[in-house]
């Protein structure tokens, strides 16, 4: 991105209170209620996981200082040589035509930053004024002159902003501003720069779902951006790069469906092999000014965000960024909020030296959000489910190697102290009083003590609060974890499941158990002496995570294996079969045709029904039926012409569905109350 963020503000979507009004005490409030299933295990924790940006206007991106501070709050991956600038800078030079270029900003020295933070590098090439040969170039010197090691390289960033789909930021000499244009290139890209060192990684930049321009198809393209990218380069790729500016507080929710639909585009378009591809989100922020943007409540959305992308197996999330600058001034949660989108003060003035900056690299709010993550999920450990029965609480856990256990709890209530009471599956605490780290509205470190209990605590309006837990048992002389699941075989109701074998510790392995995650409860599908298992008893048209977890002769538990996540079919055969095609799409909303075709006995009248898979999903008008929505549920019963369907005679409905969240959509259709076959 520019110095200048751009970005549309939305409404700040989590109201504070004005802080005139009088506190709700802990004792007037009802429990929280949160869960914490050790059985449902999600991703390991990366070493790259805590990231940010440095930007070459940034004259402090080099110094000791900055490194300095950016360890103590665990940053592990820093990003070169800050957004949209990528697109115009040549490193051999140090030049970025057109934009600016801060003192000591070059590459050996940002190289130097990163080696005393202890961080991985991560490279964007320049795709928009630059060529092939210079990114090989810069590869040669990184990694075969200096002897950089640098690994990760992206090519160009955010190249969908080229004008191609209608808006134009980002810089792009090419005359063809395609995604097929950018795909070939990628693949000359990776053949070059891969030539000099073999061992690199090289990134691809993706548009993310339901953000613009996700799902739209411009005019003489052959589909969508992630598709026409994947399809060209994914056997040349081994990441691809997202970008999220969410602009509101209570977006977290989107994010297993946004990163299971990327996959699921990795999976579909980039060819064989495509399951080594990663994801990395490379730029995030709140994305909106209003909502606190180095201010407490965009520090909990930060908090929130990074668990839970982590969670869901992006290998690295980046902060938008290191030192940003001064923008609108406001107060937000009793502080003033800046409009900085860094992570530490630029300790600069607004344009009438009204409003100036505490002082340089001061820390905002958002910078101990990042430290708060990086002590409560280090790299190594494995995520938990975790989930809260209060909106305004949100709860994530991970599980150590040594048996630890660590639960983050956020409250982002400005007015109301809720008291949690915590309830664990698949592991039990030690009796003793927790380890506990809390960052409340204002403050200027993270405080560390020892107090309470596991299971019982109070949490401050405006807070992150961590508990570190140890095992009431022995963790010695257990059962290694099962190695990686993977599904074949998949039906409507059924699907195999395989793991590879677990170690057995002290005594031998005597089954394993197959357990579902349905929320933060798992629900056990079976269990088996053998590696493979196979349930009968799934629903058709359901995403499905489960786990595999080894039970020894004295009935002790392995941790769970990685999680493995599939989706079921529709009937092979049936009575009638649906097909859902995407007429047109908008990135929040599209025209979808459906084709009804009767396999049966001829029938006089019809009705359709389906359910919208998420809540931020809606029908917006329909035709050819009558449609009508009760909730989720979505019923069309057919008009007076197209009543009749003879026995394989097809009716065609249209609708148009909206949407504000990433769009998964319906699978199962049920026609007169048979369950159709999707196609």
């Amino acid at each position: 991105m520019p110095r200048t963020l751009l970005r549309a503000a939305s409404a700040f979507a989590l109201t504070l209170t004005a802080l005139s009004a009088p506190a709700a005490h802990a004792d007037d409030v009802t429990p929280v209620a949160v869960t914490v299933n050790a059985r449902a295990a999600l991703a390991t924790v990366p070493e790259t996981g805590i990231g940010t940006n440095h930007a070459i206007w940034d004259s402090n991106l080099g110094t000791d200082e900055t490194a300095d501070l950016l360890k103590d709050a665990g940053v592990k991956l820093l990003r070169y040589p800050g957004g949209s600038y990528s697109d115009i800078y040549h490193w051999a030079d140090h030049t970025a035509p057109g934009g600016y270029v801060a003192p000591d900003t070059d590459f050996d020295t940002f190289m130097s930053g990163v080696r005393r933070t202890g961080a991985q590098a991560m490279v964007t090439a320049n795709y928009g004024t630059g060529t092939a040969e210079e990114a090989a170039a810069w590869v040669r010197q990184a990694n075969v002159v200096k002897g950089y090691g640098v690994k990760l390289w992206e090519i160009g960033n955010e190249n969908y902003g080229n004008g191609h789909y209608g808006a134009a930021w980002e810089a792009d000499d090419h005359a063809d501003k395609s995604p097929a244009e950018y795909a070939r290139t990628v693949v000359a890209y990776a053949d070059a720069m891969k030539a000099v060192d073999p061992t690199i990684k090289i990134g691809a930049v993706l548009t993310t779902p339901a953000n613009w321009p996700d799902a739209i198809t411009a005019e003489g393209d052959d589909g969508s951006w992630n598709k026409v990218v994947l399809s060209t380069a994914g056997s040349k790729i081994d990441f691809v790069i997202l970008h999220w500016y969410p602009g509101t507080l209570d977006k977290v929710g989107h994010v297993p469906d946004m990163i299971q639909l990327t996959r699921e585009q990795i999976a579909a378009y980039a060819g064989p092999g495509s399951e080594r591809i990663g994801i990395a989100m490379t730029e995030f922020n709140t994305g909106s000014s209003s909502n606190g943007t180095n201010t407490q409540p965009g520090a909990l959305a930060a908090a929130d965000s990074y668990a839970t992308l982590l969670a869901n197996g992006v290998f690295t999330v980046d902060w938008w960024n290191v030192h940003n600058g001064i923008g609108a001034v406001t107060e937000v949660a009793g502080h003033t909020d800046y409009g900085d989108f860094g992570l530490l003060s630029s300790g600069v003035c607004n344009s009438d030296g009204s409003v100036c900056e505490p002082a340089l690299n001061t820390p905002f709010a958002p910078y101990y959000a990042l430290e708060m993550v990086s002590r409560f999920a280090r790299p190594g450990d494995q995520f938990v489910r975790a989930a809260s029965g209060e909106a305004k609480v949100s709860a994530h856990a991970a599980r150590r190697p040594n048996g630890d256990l660590a639960v983050m709890l956020v409250n982002t209530s400005a007015d109301t102290s809720y008291p949690v009471e915590i309830d664990y599956s698949g592991y039990s605490p030690a009796s003793g009083a927790p380890t506990v780290l809390t960052h409340t509205n204002g403050a200027t470190s993270i405080t560390t003590s020892t107090g309470g209990s596991a299971t019982a605590r109070t949490l401050p309006p405006l807070s992150l609060t961590t508990l570190v837990l140890h095992p009431a048992a022995p963790q010695a002389g257990r059962p290694g974890a099962p190695g990686q699941p993977v599904a074949s075989q998949v039906t409507d109701t059924s699907a195999k499941i395989s793991w590879p074998a677990a170690s057995p510790g002290s005594r031998p392995i005597v089954k394993y158990e197959v357990h579902r995650q349905n929320g933060a409860v798992s629900e056990q599908l079976g269990e088996t002496s053998g590696t493979s298992f196979t349930p009968h008893n799934l629903k058709p048209g359901t995403r499905y995570t489960v786990n595999v977890i080894a039970r020894d002769s004295a009935g002790d538990l392995s941790w769970a294996s990685p999680p493995l996540t599939f989706t079921t079919g529709t009937p092979a055969t049936s009575s009638c079969s649906v097909r859902l095609t995407i007429q047109s799409d908008w990135a929040s909303g599209y025209v979808g045709a459906v084709d009804i075709t009767n396999d049966g006995a001829p029938v006089s009248g019809w009705t359709l029904n389906f359910s919208w898979p998420r809540t931020w999903q809606s029908l917006g008008s329909g035709w050819s039926g009558v449609w009508t929505q009760d909730g989720s549920d979505v019923k069309v019963v057919n008009e007076a012409g197209n009543g009749s369907l003879g026995t394989g005679a097809t009716a065609t409905i249209g609708f148009v569905g909206n949407y504000s969240g990433p769009n998964v959509l319906p699978s199962v259709f049920t026609f007169n109350g048979t369950v159709c076959t999707t196609r």
